[in-house]
């Protein structure tokens, strides 16, 4: 995996990088978005169009954000590799932790 979405990204779904993904690898669940971490090309076009700041390469994610690089691929366990996000649709699932989490922004 090369880049991951965080807490910011939680409730907010701002899908700009969605958009401006080239390869369609931003999955949406619920309450987040997620990145497939073997579909991503690491271009890192998603990065600086994010409003909240949610998206980080690996090695530059926050300590108390940590968890959300394993949160980022467990999300995929039961999808596997879809092929594209736009094919898929919403997914209307997240991994355990982020559907627990309390409801962020408010």
């Amino acid at each position: 995996m090369t880049y991951v979405i965080g807490l910011p990204c939680v409730d907010v779904k701002d899908r700009a990088c969605v958009e401006e993904c080239p390869v369609d690898c931003i999955y949406e669940g619920e309450r987040s978005l997620y990145i497939h971490p073997e579909e991503c090309v690491d271009c890192g076009a998603c990065e600086p169009v994010c409003p909240v700041e949610a998206i980080y390469y690996e090695d530059d994610l926050p300590d108390e954000q940590q968890d959300f690089l394993r949160i980022n691929t467990e999300f995929f366990d039961d999808l596997g590799s879809p092929g594209g996000a736009a094919r898929l649709g919403p997914t209307h699932k997240d991994p355990p932790e982020v559907a627990a989490l309390p409801p962020q922004g408010e």
